[in-house]
């Protein structure tokens, strides 16, 4: 009977790899490639990178690319053997294994700093484990540990949480959230600010991101006091540094332990490096355009110090830009021929996107100072302003922060910056396709994340990335295979390109459920290439030494040398992991193979 068994298993094998070559077959008509031609194009893009970028491919350790599922033209023998084969841990089949993080509920510790639902959260982890997840990832609000008062600090509730993410044998990614939750897109909680922060910004209500109307935005604080001594006698600064530092003292086991595989530094609303130029609870709808947010008293006067500087006393912030629900053809900056194309507006978007950059940079320095020595990498997080990005102006992007036209990239520059961090430029959007989104947007998504990406590769960045939105079907799931590794699996070492990592927003009771759950399961198998989960990060190329401290600062003008646009490196049109019919195969046939190995055994 068992024989019976096994031979049933064989040929459902041999069946599933030969809709695998059919597939394959109809993937190089759609590429315009067969045979040699694919491997022809891998070695382009290739070359391209070593030497067009001055940029050393995966450590120097590529090799010659093929896809999967062309090994499957040989007879059923060859064929079983190969599918066997990716259920083993191959050593060359690992540099293809892309790690999977799930994002946990916002409210995992509650405004009361007290874990939420243990038992249920210990069930839920110990089945993301089980599915092979490799870690989660959880925001450290700061509204929530510092809520009591300048530096008296409560991490009781997160060191209850990490103990059990250990426990249950995952990794973490934890984010220094110096952000309120609440007021954005997929926020479910409210988590203000700590208390005594927002009493400050009562008497003095310049230290919030402000509009040209004089609205105040509480999500964050302002970029323009980063370096005023405005709390208690500390800085903007002053205040995540010393965060940061508490975080180090108290979570030393766990940073030993390497627990945690890197620190996502919040630079921003919703954690990201941007200005909160559109935010819903202010009356923001998608997809307006934003509103520039530089118009406290802070930012005003270091404008007017820079026009002044440029010999230009006469200039002022923008007054004609628009509201945040406009179109950009209906203002007098952003429209064709607009005031952004002016010497004035050039000026304005420069200070403007270059502040953000300093931002980032000088917090950055200090959070590399705190972990120095620690096995762990830093992170920050770009995000995916993919509407307006078809339009001349792109003026969502420009309101945020990212001064990125045809002519000007806007992202390289903060690749660059990150660089000299040794940081990991995490991406939004992965999951986004141009087609989803409605036609008045104009949308580019898919663009942007090639664009975002390829900057964060051309300077020798690690890159990761995220969902911006939860999504439970096997298209989203495709998108983010196909960016995670953009020219396919190489079967004889690390792909020409690949992602550092992914974390998939978020963990909910709606992805427990159980047709969700074991989409999920497939795609994070499809992410592992088609191997089991690996508990060594070393083993897919993952090497975490002691951080060292942050290289020289890096001059502005070196940073801006970046803006010169650069064409992006070539993407495959469709994953050649797809989670399709036969990807959904492969996967049950790997658990039938793998309960029969036990009984075997």
């Amino acid at each position: 009977m068992q024989m019976e068994n096994i031979v049933c298993v064989a040929q459902r094998i041999n069946m599933g790899t030969r809709i695998t070559f059919q597939l394959e077959e109809r993937y190089n008509l759609q590429h315009g490639m067969s045979g040699a031609g694919g491997a022809i194009r891998v070695e382009r893009a290739r070359k391209q990178r070593a030497t067009t970028h001055g940029f050393k491919l995966d450590r120097g350790l590529v090799k010659k690319q093929r896809r999967v599922g062309v090994p499957f033209k040989a007879a059923a023998t060859a064929e079983s053997e190969a599918q066997v084969r990716t259920i083993s841990k191959d050593p060359i089949m690992l540099a293809n294994y892309v790690p999977v993080y799930v994002m946990l509920p916002l409210g995992v510790v509650t405004n009361d700093n007290v874990l939420q639902d243990r038992v249920g959260l210990e069930n839920q982890l110990k089945e993301l484990q089980a599915a092979g997840v490799d870690g989660v990832m959880v925001d450290v609000w700061w509204g929530i540990v510092e809520s009591k008062g300048p530096q008296q600090y409560d991490w009781s509730a997160y060191r209850t949480l990490f103990q059990m993410v250990q426990d249950c044998k995952l990794k973490l990614q934890a984010i220094m959230s110096f952000h309120k939750c609440g007021g954005n897109v997929g926020d479910s909680v409210l988590i203000p600010l700590p208390k005594w922060v927002l009493e400050i910004g009562e008497s003095d209500p310049d230290i919030f991101y402000t509009n040209r109307k004089g609205i105040r935005n509480k999500e964050c604080l302002s970029l323009g006091v980063d370096n005023q001594p405005l709390f208690h006698g500390r800085t903007a600064i002053e205040l995540y540094t010393d965060y940061m530092q508490s975080f180090r003292d108290n979570m030393e086991d766990f940073l030993e332990s390497e627990l945690m595989i890197d620190i996502e530094v919040g630079l921003g609303p919703a954690g990201e490096l941007r200005y909160p130029s559109y935010t819903k609870n202010l009356g923001w709808e998608f997809p307006g355009i934003g509103e520039f947010q530089c118009y406290d008293k802070y930012l005003k006067a270091d404008f007017k110090g820079a026009a002044l500087r440029a010999d230009h006393p006469e200039w002022e912030l923008p007054d004609n830009a628009g509201e945040s629900n406009d179109v950009p053809e209906s203002t007098e900056f952003f429209k064709s021929g607009g005031t952004y194309q002016t010497e004035k507006g050039k000026f304005f978007l420069t200070w403007y996107s270059n502040k953000l950059l300093t931002h980032g940079d000088e917090i950055l320095d200090e959070a590399n100072n705190v972990f120095l020595g620690c096995k762990v990498k830093l992170a920050a997080k770009v995000a995916g302003i993919h509407w307006w990005y078809k339009a001349e102006s792109h003026a969502a992007e420009l309101t945020s922060g990212y001064y990125n036209l045809h002519h000007r990239d806007g992202y390289r520059p903060v690749a660059r910056m990150l660089s000299r961090h040794n940081a990991i430029l995490n991406f939004t959007c992965l999951e986004m396709r141009n087609h989803e989104q409605p036609a008045k947007a104009q949308s580019g998504a898919q663009e942007l994340v090639q664009q975002v990406l390829s900057c964060g590769w051309m300077e020798n960045l690690e890159v990761a990335g995220e969902n911006a939105l939860a999504r439970y079907d096997r298209e989203a799931y495709n998108q983010i295979l196909l960016n995670a590794r953009p020219n396919g699996v190489n079967q004889f070492g690390p792909p020409t390109l690949k992602m550092y990592g992914v974390t998939y927003l978020r963990l909910s009771d709606k992805l427990m459920q159980q047709t969700n759950f074991n989409i999920f399961k497939a795609f994070v198998r499809k992410m592992h290439a088609n191997l089991e989960y690996c508990p060594d990060p070393e083993k897919y190329y993952h090497f975490t030494v002691p951080m060292e401290r942050s290289k020289p600062k890096i001059p502005l003008e070196v940073l801006l040398e970046a803006t010169k646009p650069v064409e992006p490196y070539p993407w495959y049109k469709e994953t050649d992991m797809s989670l399709d019919v036969t990807g959904f195969l492969d996967y049950i046939v790997a658990i039938i193979v793998r309960i029969f190995k036990l009984k075997l055994n």
